[in-house]
């Protein structure tokens, strides 16, 4: 008995925006904004990308088994994540979300 190859493509997930539109999860702006904030905490390019990435991967795997987040929820969840990393990018990423 051979086994059916079957591959499973990732489930969508919304993200609802401030104002109720829609658009595709992304993790590469999560990434983005993580990388920013830790930018302007004066911290190294290397050090920025590597607290980039676990972001971008916590974020990931915590949005996985959702059909639809808010906008609000993944930032909070940043701000929750960040904050067990470094203070200061978990205060400027929120700082500057309140600018924008």
């Amino acid at each position: 008995m051979t086994k059916k190859n079957v591959s499973r493509k990732p489930a969508i997930i919304h993200v609802v925006k401030r104002h109720g539109t829609l658009e595709h999860f992304d993790s590469k702006k999560v990434y983005a904004s993580a990388y920013a904030a830790a930018l302007n905490a004066h911290l190294s390019e290397r050090k920025a990308e590597t607290i980039a990435f676990y972001v971008q991967k916590h974020i990931a795997k915590w949005v996985r088994p959702r059909k639809e987040v808010t906008s609000a929820e993944i930032r909070d969840e940043i701000t929750a994540f960040l904050k067990t990393i470094n203070e200061d990018v978990a205060m400027l990423y929120e700082t500057h979300l309140d600018v924008n």
